[in-house]
């Protein structure tokens, strides 16, 4: 569930700024920085690769589960920590100002950064918070080049993005070291939704739909644009998913590709052409594409899809 993070940091962040009266081009501005900051951390599934690369057997499942046990070696550690947060938070700062002692500075605090929890953690987490650091560095000197953020406004929205998403992983799998380099939790249980693990899941993903529309509504706030002026009704058709109960097994944390990967297929009745009748079915026209509609129509089937699931679940269940 790696979108939430961003859609969360993003409505956090843009909610703010158009609280404060910013132009839409800096709200906009800011709540995508603040989303990359949120989805950075999972930069640690990288590792997950080396799974797939040694799995044996080309089924999706097999992959899938290959990704994930390799990826949990180090993922939810070092990148998600509260305690690293503002450091490689500072690090992206440093690199909009314009001082070259800044970013020599910014050089100087990445080394002795990923010496300590190479030495903490090992030279594996040492690596993973190596190419933590860099990432938080290439996201700001992006904000440097392409935008008129400041630096204080640049470290704010990294540090909302970094702090907000290990909180984000508190329903799905292990509780994230927040605490990390220290040996203590700050959290030591996933928090449950619900007592049956497939309503739990269901919850979890709709937490995700939650953070998403909440970016969506900000969004609009921000432009002036009118959502239900841009939803096609074909997104209804998300309601058929609900047979969809019948046909793939119940969905767990343990077994939740099945549903996922095919409820968010669902989205594509978002990009398929719009064919207009004129002058009857001898001469249908297709209609330029909108993508911003394309992807509101996509996001509402997805959520009829997922409520239409939920609801034979539990008259079927």
């Amino acid at each position: 569930m790696f979108v939430g993070h961003a859609a969360l940091a993003f409505a956090i962040v843009s909610g703010v700024a158009v609280s404060r009266g910013w132009t839409t081009e800096r709200t906009l501005a800011i709540g995508v920085v603040a989303g990359a900051f949120a989805a950075l951390p999972d930069v640690d599934m990288m590792y997950a690769l080396v799974g797939i690369a040694s799995a044996t057997g080309g089924d999706v499942l097999t992959l899938a589960g290959a990704f994930w046990s390799t990826g949990n070696v180090v993922h939810r550690a070092v990148t998600h920590s509260l305690v690293l947060a503002l450091p490689i938070a500072l690090l992206a700062a440093l690199r909009r100002t314009a001082t070259p002692y800044a970013r020599t500075l910014s050089a100087a605090l990445l080394v002795p950064l990923v010496a300590l929890v190479a030495v903490v953690g090992g030279s594996l987490a040492g690596i993973v918070t190596l190419v933590f650091a860099l990432g938080a560095v290439a996201i700001g000197t992006v904000v440097d080049r392409n935008t008129d953020l400041t630096a204080r406004e640049l470290f704010a929205a990294a540090v909302v993005g970094l702090v907000s998403h290990p909180f984000g992983d508190l329903f799905t799998g292990e509780p994230p070291a927040m605490l990390y380099p220290f040996d203590a939790a700050l959290v030591a249980e996933r928090v449950t939704l619900a007592a049956d693990p497939t309503l739990h899941l269901l919850a979890a993903f709709g937490v995700e739909l939650a953070t998403v529309w909440a970016a969506v509504a900000v969004g609009c706030l921000a432009t002036g644009l009118r959502p239900t002026t841009a939803v096609s009704p074909r997104a209804s058709l998300g309601a058929g998913y609900a047979a969809s109960v019948l046909l793939i097994p119940a969905p767990t944390l343990d077994l939740s590709y099945p549903f996922v990967f095919s409820v968010l297929g669902v989205g594509l009745l978002g990009v398929l052409p719009r064919i207009r009748l004129v002058g009857g079915f001898r001469s249908p026209t297709v209609e330029p594409r909108n993508w911003l509609g394309a992807g509101l129509t996509g996001l509402s089937a997805i959520t009829v899809a997922w409520l239409a699931y939920a609801v034979a679940y539990v008259i079927i269940g």
